[in-house]
């Protein structure tokens, strides 16, 4: 009988990547969100910075889902962190008990460059 190892996980691919969210971050939308985000954490980045600049509402499930890229980013030892609230958005965010876990930041916004838009598909 040969048994193998398990090979070491993949370094991260990436350092950094900053996803802005210009939409309501709620259950309507939710699906494509999480599907970006997946798409992120599939680089391995050892940081992922959402922006919530441009939000004005997140709902529940919208905290699960920050909730569990938390999680899975801090399985490999990388960091969530949440940009620039809305004062509105802070509030939830502090109330549902993510900002003790997750950092929660106001930074400058970079130059527009490398970005990439998902379109909505409500309208």
């Amino acid at each position: 009988m040969t048994s193998t190892l398990p090979s070491a996980p993949p370094e991260s691919t990436v350092p950094h990547v900053r996803v802005e969210i210009t939409d309501e971050l709620d259950l309507a939308g939710l699906s494509e969100v999480a599907h970006v985000l997946d798409r992120v954490l599939a680089l391995r980045p050892r940081q992922v910075t959402i922006d919530l600049a441009q939000c004005r509402h997140v709902d529940a499930a919208a905290i699960a889902l920050l909730l569990d890229v938390h999680r899975r980013l801090a399985r490999r030892d990388a960091v969530l962190t949440l940009g620039n609230p809305h004062p509105r958005i802070r509030r939830v965010l502090a109330t549902a008990g993510l900002g003790a876990s997750v950092p929660v930041v106001d930074t400058p916004r970079p130059a527009a460059r490398g970005r990439a838009r998902v379109p909505s598909a409500r309208r």
